[in-house]
């Protein structure tokens, strides 16, 4: 009788081991799919956080898209060619509700100022200048600059940014988190350049300015509550880098942009202006 008591007792208890267990598994599970809003107790009631990449059908731009429509966002993707987006039309099966598809090209500035009017009313809590070119490694050699492709260079990687800032600034300022954000690198460093040679020009000179032009703004529009920041992701194993030299291994995309979005989040009005190696750390100017 009493060993039969000790059976039904270690029974129970297994039997709530496992109850634990399997509500514990469901909480967890809960948890990794629960909602940008159920997220952040102190965002309005029906809100959903917005963000608009550029540049957004392949490379860090697609990821970038992939990770916040993970994180429980709605994001605006943008590129140049909608129609061979093929990768992002199978994103938006998946989130059909939360993925919107827009045709940009950002060296077009009447097509920007469309793009605004068109989402005139939305909240962009990031508005994310993701978009950049290299040049070409071939255009950048000393006594034989290609100035066309310069020009190319300059108008997507430093003007664009501007002018995206400048349109779509009220959907910034009406949002909740109220954040520009631009893809630089640690190649628009001109302390860089002492440790790593002469090289890319073009594109160097695009990411300085641009580094420039976003502290400016930051600066501009810090007393009016909005924060802007530079984040660099490291050498990253994208097309991006096939016309361009590699020294060491290239990163994985999906670490560059988790090491980003932390770095986006970390931005607040009192480091506005941060320029943030992947690692969190700042870079010199």
């Amino acid at each position: 009788m009493i060993n039969m008591l000790k059976l039904q007792i270690t029974y129970k208890q297994r039997l709530i081991t496992i109850c634990l267990f399997l509500l514990a598994l469901f909480f967890l599970n809960f948890s990794n799919h629960i909602s940008a809003e159920d997220a952040d107790p102190s965002l309005p009631e029906g809100y959903v956080l917005t963000t608009l990449i550029t540049g957004a059908n392949r490379g860090i731009g697609l990821e970038f898209t992939k990770q916040y429509l993970e994180k429980g966002w709605r994001v605006i993707a943008t590129c140049r060619k909608t129609g061979t987006a093929e990768d992002l039309r199978l994103l938006q099966k998946e989130y059909p509700d939360r993925l919107i598809i827009d045709r940009l090209d950002v060296r077009n500035h009447k097509r920007i100022d469309v793009l605004a009017r068109k989402y005139k009313n939305v909240p962009i809590d990031v508005l994310l200048n993701n978009a950049g070119i290299s040049g070409g490694t071939s255009n950048q050699i000393f006594g034989r600059f290609n100035y066309d492709a310069y020009n190319t260079v300059l108008e997507t990687n430093t003007i664009a940014p501007l002018k995206i800032a400048e349109a779509f600034y009220p959907n910034v300022r009406d949002s909740q988190q109220k954040k520009i954000i631009a893809v630089s690198s640690s190649e628009g460093s001109i302390d860089n350049v002492f440790k790593r040679g002469g090289r890319l020009f073009f594109y160097r000179s695009s990411k300085s300015a641009l580094n420039m032009l976003m502290v400016n703004l930051a600066y501009m529009l810090k007393d009016r509550g909005i924060a802007v920041g530079l984040v660099n992701p490291g050498a990253t194993g994208t097309d991006f880098m096939s016309g361009l030299p590699a020294f060491f291994p290239l990163r994985k995309t999906e670490d560059a942009v988790e090491d980003m979005i932390r770095n986006i989040d970390s931005i607040t009005i009192e480091n506005t202006g941060a320029y943030l190696n992947y690692n969190g750390k700042t870079i010199s100017w």
